[in-house]
């Protein structure tokens, strides 16, 4: 985030959704979160610990620092937003059906600002970066279709085919195979009315797919 605020243009951003513990912008064409302590902490966001007292309406780029109606938001640590890796005993996953039209049934498919079917395409691949598989095809065809989604959406995909995630997806990779692994289940799908039900569901159709030795 530090390094792609430091290479964008000077000016003014463009406000894509406002919430109570969210701001999001356009940040040249990626979408970019200052979040507090309440929020999903997205992998694609700045990170504070209270948004109180600040309307969001007006943001601001000045030499590589964003500024909230005049505030600067100065980046003061670096978070690792990472997924933990799995030991992939099979160096492909198993052939999706179609990948193209599989991927497209699923990229925009359901409502708010992160659709059900991002969410599922997410969990999916950020799995398999998690295994150390590549999976370029449903890739480019994720990348095609992402003007078909919520700005925040498609960059959260991209950030999964990066392998960045939340961090109760990260915790919850973390405890495959161990006793916290239902804990962590649950803490993911609290994320959102349903971003981390779907992240799970796609997480789970991955790890059916991938011989993945998951050491406790």
């Amino acid at each position: 985030m530090r390094d792609r605020l430091g290479r964008a243009p000077d000016g003014p951003l463009r406000v894509v959704h406002r919430g109570p513990h969210s701001i999001y912008l356009d940040l040249d064409g990626w979408c970019l979160g200052v979040v507090d302590a309440v929020a999903a902490q997205v992998p694609c966001a700045l990170r504070t610990t209270s948004l109180a007292g600040v309307p969001g309406d007006r943001a601001d780029l000045r030499g590589g620092v964003l500024h909230l109606d005049g505030i600067p938001v100065t980046v003061g640590r670096m978070v690792h937003v990472g997924v933990p890796a799995l030991t992939a005993s099979a160096g492909s996953p198993a052939p999706a059906q179609d990948p193209g039209s599989w991927v497209a049934r699923l990229v925009g498919a359901g409502d708010g600002l992160t659709p059900y079917g991002d969410d599922v395409l997410c969990g999916w691949i950020a799995i398999h970066r998690a295994a150390g598989v590549a999976t370029p095809v449903e890739d480019a065809a994720v990348r095609a279709l992402l003007h078909r989604t919520t700005l925040l959406s498609a960059t959260l995909l991209d950030c999964a085919m990066h392998g960045e995630v939340l961090p109760e997806f990260a915790a919850w990779v973390a405890a495959l195979g161990t006793p916290t692994e239902r804990a962590a289940s649950v803490a993911l799908e609290a994320i959102g009315h349903t971003s981390g039900r779907g992240m799970l569901e796609g997480a789970r159709q991955a790890l059916t797919t991938l011989d993945t030795a998951v050491a406790a």
